[in-house]
């Protein structure tokens, strides 16, 4: 259920681009675009067709990320993502050395090797 309900928002959030891409522009917050004359003065024209398409895609959209949350919600139950990765043993430092117990992450250094880099002189 939950794949059909993603693929039904995802189809919505395509066709929800497409009709604000085909809509003409209004000349808003840039100051740019081909709206026509009128000013600050201007009446607002009646909702097209696009305008009411727009807002009813926008609704189902918003219906179907709700949908998606709430059941993402109940299938996390009170699990832990750290309790699907691997099983609940936790690591131990076999398992990763040198990240778990405190251990340094460099590798050890033999006797023979200097401990700071020489000096280029």
């Amino acid at each position: 259920m939950e794949n059909v309900i993603l693929i039904v928002h995802l189809i919505i959030a395509f066709c929800l681009i497409g009709i604000v891409l085909l809509q003409r522009s209004e000349g808003g917050g840039l100051g740019i675009g081909g709206g026509g004359g009128g000013g600050a003065m201007s009446s607002r024209s009646a909702a097209t067709a696009l305008g009411k398409l727009t807002w009813a895609f926008a609704i189902a959209f918003i219906a179907t990320s709700i949908t998606l949350t709430v059941i993402a919600a109940k299938n996390s139950g009170d699990t832990s993502i750290i309790d699907r990765l691997g099983g609940s043993a936790p690591a131990t430092e076999e398992s990763a050395p040198g990240l778990l117990g405190g251990g340094d992450l460099l590798p050890p250094v033999s006797g023979d090797a200097p401990l700071t880099p020489p000096r280029a002189e």
